[in-house]
């Protein structure tokens, strides 16, 4: 799978109320949070848009020359790609391409874009050996654990090639980032952990995705792919990478697999886990921090 770009972000070992405030919050209960000013030549604008099985926020931080019709286009462009993907991918809906292709009514490669969310699965299925595994459902086929994150990227590239080259997309405790915020520094992302006695995580990002497990305080969400059981040695992972489909798949594969999931993330790697939470036991740490 061919990545374009590095993820260009460092996280900050402190409380979030320390220092700058972060833009974005990550598993609390408000997710924006106020900017500290707003550059005179930028147009800011913040959506909200539910789907059928996920809800998404839209923060755009546009140039002033795109004007404010500029920003709506580019705005309804990815609202209407998150809504075609749910239409037309969602597994809960009979008459989707997947479900249509669990039943074997057309192949993967009757459309291309359904061809490159099934080819997807597959190589995080082999990254991740076998405890991401969109095949390891009942009734076949079924590509939930990435297909929030890889909605978020085709609206995202709906957003670049409208103009809109700094913007966060966001959807439960994930998000892809690029660019500068409204105050025109780095996105500062607070990622919170589900124990509210935890000092959050904070990252500051121009671009990259954050891909989390457990973070929104679920549980029971994730299935061992070997057992069928719900996982549930893990309370939190959190991957960062360059594309959210991916960061994602390998944070609900880190949260099903534990510590022994630490190894896919090999020097080198465009991706890396921030932390993983483990269910405490006396005389053992319950996180791993990289």
């Amino acid at each position: 799978m061919r990545i374009e770009e590095r993820t260009r972000s460092r996280w900050v070992d402190q409380p979030a109320h320390v220092s700058r405030r972060p833009d974005l919050r990550l598993g609390a209960r408000s997710l924006l949070d106020r900017w500290g000013g707003v550059a005179t030549d930028r147009l800011t604008a913040t959506h909200t848009v539910r789907t059928s099985t996920a809800e998404y926020t839209l923060v755009l931080n546009a140039p002033e020359w795109l004007g404010r019709r500029g920003v709506g286009e580019a705005l309804r462009d990815a609202v209407a790609e998150l809504r075609a993907i749910d239409l037309t991918y969602g597994p809960g809906r009979p008459q989707s391409l997947v479900s249509r292709l669990r039943r074997g009514e057309i192949s993967a490669e009757s459309y291309a874009p359904l061809a490159d969310l099934v080819n997807r699965c597959a190589a995080m299925r082999a990254a991740t050996d076998g405890w991401f595994d969109a095949w390891a459902v009942p009734g076949g086929f079924d590509p939930g654990g990435l297909l929030g994150g890889w909605a978020v990227e085709r609206a995202a590239t709906r957003l670049r090639e409208a103009g809109v080259h700094d913007y966060a997309v966001v959807t439960g405790a994930d998000l892809v980032v690029r660019g500068h915020a409204p105050h025109g520094g780095p996105w500062r992302v607070a990622v919170h952990h589900p124990d509210g006695d935890r000092a959050p995580l904070v990252l500051e990002m121009t671009a990259g995705a954050v891909g989390t497990s457990g973070v929104s305080g679920r549980r029971d969400h994730v299935v061992d792919p070997h057992t069928s059981e719900p996982a549930r040695q893990m309370t939190a992972a959190t991957v960062v990478g360059p594309d959210l489909a991916v960061a994602d798949a390998y944070a609900t594969a880190l949260y099903a697999a534990g510590p022994a999931g630490l190894s896919w993330f090999a020097d080198g790697s465009n991706y890396r886990p921030l932390f993983a939470h483990r269910h405490r036991s006396p005389g053992r740490p319950s996180s791993t921090r990289h």
